[in-house]
C-alpha cells in the first residue's frame, strides 16, 4: 500500500507542477504530461520498470473514455456523412503509408514480412495526443481538425485486422524455442495450468472457435452494445434515477465503459472502437448530458496519467545504444507521413491552414503502435532488437507532435485564412417560422418574432453571421437554405412562415418559388432588392414582398417633409397616401413586366408607370391643399 501510495503521489505531483506551467508557456497540457513523465521516469528514476508498464494499461482508459465522448457528440447520420472521408482519406493514408515504409524497410535490407509489419505500425497516428491538443485549442471543428479525426477513426478500426493478419508475417520459431514453451505449459508450478480464473476460462474459448465462429461472436457483441444502446439504457437509467444518489450516476457510466472494454477485449476487438459505437448509438438518448458529465473528469485525468507513463515508459538506454538510427528513423517517418498526409490533404480538397493542420498533427505515430509491437513480439513477428528500436520510435514521435502542433500555430499566423467549403450543420429542431437569412434585414425579424414569444428556425449560408449570432445567444443553423434538404430538416412541411431574407435576389427567388411548389398553403414573407426583384417575386409566389430600403425610405421622406414646414400629422398622412398607392401601383405594373422584355422596352409598362406617377403627384398637391384627410386605419400589407 505504501509503494502504491507514494507512485500515486509522484505521479499526481508532476503533474500539478509540470501541465500549468506548459500551459502558461503556450505549450499545451500535453507536452507537460510527457515532460513530467520523462522527468520522473528516465531522469530522476523515480518510477519506471513493471509498475509503469502496468499502469499504462489501465491508464489507457482515457483513450476508450475519450472515443466514447466523442461517439455522443456524433449520432449515426453524422458518421454517414463522414464515409468518404473515413473511406477514403482515412484509407488512403494507412495504405499509402505501410507502402512507403515497407518499401522503405526492404529497401535497408529487411526481409517483406518485417517492412510489412514497421509498415503497419508506422501508419498509425496517436488519437490520444491528437483529439487531445484539438479539443484544448478549439481545432476540433475546423476543416483540418475534422479531416484528422476520420483518419484517427479509420485507424482505429484498422487495428482490428493488423492484429488479424500479424500471425500469417511470423518467422518459423527455432526448435529449442518450442521445445521451451512446450515445457512451460507442463509446468505444475504454472498457476495458469492449474487455476483458471473466469477471464482465462473466457479467452480460452474464444480462442478454440473456428474462425467463423470468431465472426459470428464478434457481431454479436458489436449488436449487443447497440441493441443494449437502444433499449437497455432508459429503463437502467429511471431505476437509478429513483434511488436519487448522485454517484449512481457515475457508477453507471462507468460501468457502461468498462463493460463495453471488456467486451471488446474478449472478442479482440479494440476497447476504444467499441466505446466510440456505444457512444454513436447513445447520441440521441436524453441522457447523453448527463453521461458526459460523469465521464469527462475521468476522461481528463486519465488521459494525462497515460501521457504521463508514455514519458516514463521511454527508455534512454536504447536511444545511448542507438544514437544515430533512433533519431534518423524518427524524422524520417515524420516526413513520410507529412508528404503522404499533405498530398492527401490536397487532393481532398483542404488548404492552407486546415492542410498544414492536417499534415502536422497526424505525422507521428501512435499508442496503438506499441500494441502491435508488442503482439508482433510475441508472434515472433519482428526481432526482439528490433522492437526495442521500433517502440522507442514511436514514444519519440509522440513527444515531438506537441512541438509540431506548435509549428502549424507559427505558421498559421504568417499564411490568410482560406475559405473552404464546410458541411453543413445538422438541423436538430423545427419551429412554426422558418428564417432564411440573418444578415441585417433577417436578425430584426427574428428579433421581433422571439421577443413576441414565438420559436423560429434560422437558416445561413454564410458561416461568420452564424457564428456571430451564436456569440449573442440566437440559435442558428450553417447550410445553404436553398438546399430543399435542409429546408425540410428545418420543419418546413409543418412551418406556418417562410421569411426569405437572404442578400442574394437570385437566391430569395428560387427560394420561394421552391416553397410555394412545396407548400402551396405556407405563408411567405421575401425580402425584394428593388422594383423588378418584386415583380420576380409576385411569378414565383411571394405572398409579402418588403423591399429591403423601402419603409425605411419612407420615413427618411417623411422627416424631410416635417423640415419642410408640415406638422408631424400631417406629413404622416402624406407618407401613408403615397404607401398605400405605391402598393397598388406595384400590383398593376406586376400584370404588365415581362421578364422576356427589357424594362426600358416595355412601351405599355413605361406608359402606365408614368401616368401612375402623375395621378399620384396630383393626389398629394390636392390632399395638401384642401387638407390632410383623416387617418384611413389601413395596415401595411403586402
Amino acid at each position: 500500500m505504501e509503494t502504491f501510495l507514494f507512485q500515486a503521489s509522484i505521479y499526481l505531483a508532476a503533474a500539478v507542477i509540470a501541465v500549468p506551467l506548459a500551459a502558461r508557456l503556450g505549450l499545451g497540457s500535453v507536452l507537460g504530461y510527457l515532460a513530467a513523465g520523462i522527468l520522473i521516469g528516465p531522469v530522476l528514476g523515480l518510477v519506471g520498470g513493471h509498475e509503469t508498464r502496468e499502469l499504462q494499461h489501465f491508464a489507457e482508459f482515457g483513450v476508450v473514455m475519450m472515443l466514447f465522448l466523442i461517439g455522443l457528440d456524433l449520432d449515426p447520420r453524422a458518421l454517414w456523412n463522414m464515409r468518404h472521408r473515413l473511406l477514403g482519406l482515412g484509407g488512403l493514408q494507412i495504405v499509402l503509408t505501410t507502402l512507403a515504409v515497407m518499401a522503405g524497410a526492404v529497401a535497408l535490407g529487411q526481409p517483406w514480412s518485417i517492412a510489412l509489419a514497421i509498415g503497419l505500425v508506422f501508419a498509425l497516428s496517436s488519437t490520444a495526443i491528437v483529439l487531445q491538443t484539438l479539443s484544448e485549442k478549439g481545432l476540433m471543428q475546423t476543416g483540418g481538425g475534422r479531416s484528422a479525426f476520420s483518419v484517427l477513426l479509420t485507424q482505429d478500426i484498422a487495428v482490428i485486422p493488423m492484429l488479424a493478419l500479424l500471425p500469417l508475417l511470423a518467422m518459423p520459431k527455432p526448435p529449442d524455442v518450442v521445445l521451451g514453451e512446450a515445457m512451460g505449459r507442463l509446468d505444475p508450478d504454472d498457476q495458469a495450468a492449474g487455476q483458471a480464473g473466469a477471464h482465462e476460462v473466457a479467452t480460452s474459448f474464444v480462442e478454440s472457435l473456428p474462425g467463423w465462429g470468431v465472426t459470428l461472436l464478434t457481431l454479436g457483441a458489436v449488436a449487443a452494445i447497440i441493441l443494449t444502446g437502444i433499449y437497455a439504457t432508459r429503463p437502467v437509467f429511471r431505476f437509478i434515477h429513483a434511488a436519487r444518489l448522485r454517484e449512481m450516476y457515475t457508477a453507471l457510466a462507468l460501468l457502461i465503459v468498462v463493460g463495453i472494454a471488456f467486451l471488446m477485449n474478449l472478442v479482440g476487438l479494440s476497447p476504444a472502437l467499441g466505446a466510440f459505437l456505444a457512444g454513436v448509438v447513445l447520441a440521441s438518448s436524453e441522457f447523453r448530458h448527463e453521461l458526459e458529465s460523469d465521464i469527462e473528469p475521468f476522461k481528463g485525468l486519465l488521459l494525462g496519467l497515460f501521457f504521463i507513463t508514455v514519458g516514463a515508459g521511454i527508455d534512454f538506454t536504447v536511444l545511448v545504444k542507438y544514437p544515430v538510427v533512433v533519431p534518423a528513423v524518427a524524422a524520417a517517418l515524420i516526413l513520410l507521413k507529412g508528404l503522404i498526409l499533405y498530398g492527401l490533404g490536397r487532393a481532398f480538397g483542404l488548404r492552407g491552414r486546415n492542410l498544414w493542420l492536417f499534415t502536422l498533427s497526424l505525422a507521428q505515430a501512435g499508442e496503438f503502435g506499441f500494441v502491435l509491437i508488442s503482439f508482433s513480439d510475441q508472434q515472433n513477428v519482428i526481432p526482439a532488437m528490433m522492437t526495442e528500436i521500433l517502440l522507442l520510435v514511436v514514444a519519440v514521435t509522440m513527444l515531438i507532435t506537441p512541438l509540431l502542433f506548435i509549428l502549424y500555430h507559427w505558421l498559421s499566423r504568417r499564411m490568410e485564412e482560406v475559405a473552404e467549403p464546410r458541411e453543413p450543420d445538422r438541423i436538430d429542431a423545427q419551429a412554426p417560422v422558418i428564417i432564411a437569412g440573418i444578415g441585417r434585414f433577417g436578425q430584426i425579424v427574428n428579433r421581433l418574432l422571439r421577443s413576441s414569444g414565438f420559436n423560429t428556425v434560422v437558416l445561413d449560408h454564410d458561416l461568420t453571421a452564424i457564428q456571430r449570432m451564436r456569440r449573442f445567444g440566437v440559435k442558428g443553423f450553417f447550410g445553404d437554405p436553398t438546399r430543399p434538404e435542409l429546408l425540410h430538416a428545418a420543419g418546413l412541411a409543418e412551418a406556418r412562415v417562410l421569411v426569405a431574407a437572404l442578400d442574394n435576389p437570385d437566391n430569395v427567388t428560387r427560394l420561394v418559388a421552391f416553397a410555394r411548389r412545396e407548400r402551396p398553403d405556407l405563408r411567405i414573407i421575401a425580402r425584394a432588392r428593388d422594383r423588378t426583384h418584386v415583380f420576380r417575386l409576385y411569378k414565383a409566389g411571394a405572398d409579402h414582398i418588403v423591399r429591403e430600403v423601402f419603409d425605411s425610405s419612407l420615413r427618411a421622406g417623411r422627416y424631410a417633409l416635417e423640415n419642410m414646414g408640415l406638422t408631424e400629422f400631417e406629413a404622416a398622412q402624406v407618407e401613408k397616401t403615397f404607401y398605400r398607392h405605391d402598393r397598388e401601383s406595384v400590383r398593376e405594373l406586376a400584370s404588365l413586366w415581362d421578364p422576356e422584355i427589357p424594362t426600358l422596352e416595355n412601351k405599355a409598362y413605361i406608359a402606365r408607370a408614368r401616368q401612375l406617377e402623375r395621378d399620384l403627384e396630383t393626389m398629394l398637391l390636392s390632399q395638401l391643399e384642401e387638407g390632410v384627410t383623416a387617418d384611413t386605419g389601413e395596415e401595411r400589407t403586402e
